[in-house]
């Protein structure tokens, strides 16, 4: 189901064909970008399909709706339910689900309150976030020209889609320039994120990450990985990180619903490590999946069953 354009959308209440899931050209999302959204992943696992840390994604929505002053019109178990719905609706065992929330066909002027706050919901098939090698072999990144935003300019704690514009500048000029991906830093010159993706270090055996004040995103799956790895007894510290450090670290990789733990081989053509995915990295990897896939216990209770009819 998805871009092909079969399956259905959950658009303000009801379950609507694909095709038909349309916005007026007028709305001012279009226009000002006031939208915010999650990405979460559905996996079909050996006990049946199961959302990852579903009511963590949709708390972070509703965050998000709070910062932007944005009154989701549905209740906080609504939208858990309408996720399920539309899961169920298209029938995938393993899938991607896009809520977003977004101000809608009333006013064009940059005041958003006029503007009706709607929410869709969307599910589709998804592989591999940068590519099908990435999770064994790695991948090339560059540090980008472009920063992250700076404190109070935009903030950097909600999953808004005008923040993605910053993103795609940034994951634009790494594939020019033949690389799978960029690192932004922060205004300050520390080391922030990825276009779509946290990041960690590891040095000296220990486990580095940004602070959210590096205009960090609050990952789902960077906040998976730390609680991992310490139940795993691997040291974690949040710290400010510089650029260099990147170069003649031990391991480096992406956190994300998307890339969920992707190592780095390379920072602008520099060789991380041995030039392929480390040692603790792979112990991560290789828990996170553990958990995803039903194949451990569920301590953290992060696994939504989906129950879907014969």
């Amino acid at each position: 189901m998805g871009f092909d354009g079969s399956g259905k959308i959950w658009m303000s209440g009801k379950l609507v064909d694909w095709n038909d899931a349309t916005v007026h050209v007028g709305s001012h999302v279009l226009h000002y970008g006031s939208s915010i959204f999650e990405g979460i992943r559905m996996y079909d696992t050996p006990k049946g399909s199961a959302i990852f840390r579903l009511k963590e994604h949709i708390q972070r929505l509703f965050n998000s709706a709070k910062i932007y002053r944005m009154e989701i019109p549905y209740t906080f178990d609504q939208i858990l339910d309408a996720c399920l719905e539309t899961l169920k609706a298209n029938g995938d065992h393993d899938a991607y689900l896009r809520p977003i929330v977004y101000r809608g066909y009333k006013a064009l002027a940059v005041d958003p309150r006029p503007c009706p706050v709607e929410v869709s919901i969307m599910t589709w098939r998804w592989g591999k976030y940068l590519g099908d090698d990435a999770l064994e072999k790695g991948v090339d990144v560059c540090v980008s020209t472009w920063t992250r935003m700076a404190p109070n300019t935009f903030p950097a704690l909600a999953k808004c889609g005008a923040n993605y514009m910053n993103s795609q500048l940034i994951k634009q000029e790494a594939i020019a320039n033949g690389y799978v991906e960029g690192i932004a830093l922060d205004a300050t010159g520390y080391v922030s994120e990825g276009s779509g993706e946290n990041l960690f270090v590891v040095w000296d055996d220990k486990l580095l990450t940004p602070p959210l004040g590096n205009s960090v995103l609050p990952g789902i799956t960077r906040d998976t990985i730390i609680k991992l790895a310490r139940d795993m007894g691997i040291e974690v510290v949040e710290q400010m990180i510089p650029r260099e450090m990147l170069y003649i670290a031990q391991e480096v990789f992406f956190t994300g619903s998307a890339a969920e733990v992707s190592p780095i081989r390379s920072v602008d053509k520099i060789v991380v490590g041995e030039g392929k995915r480390g040692p603790i990295t792979q112990k991560l990897q290789e828990r996170y999946f553990e958990v995803i896939n039903g194949e451990c216990e569920d301590k953290y209770n992060w696994l939504t069953p989906v129950k879907f009819q014969d």
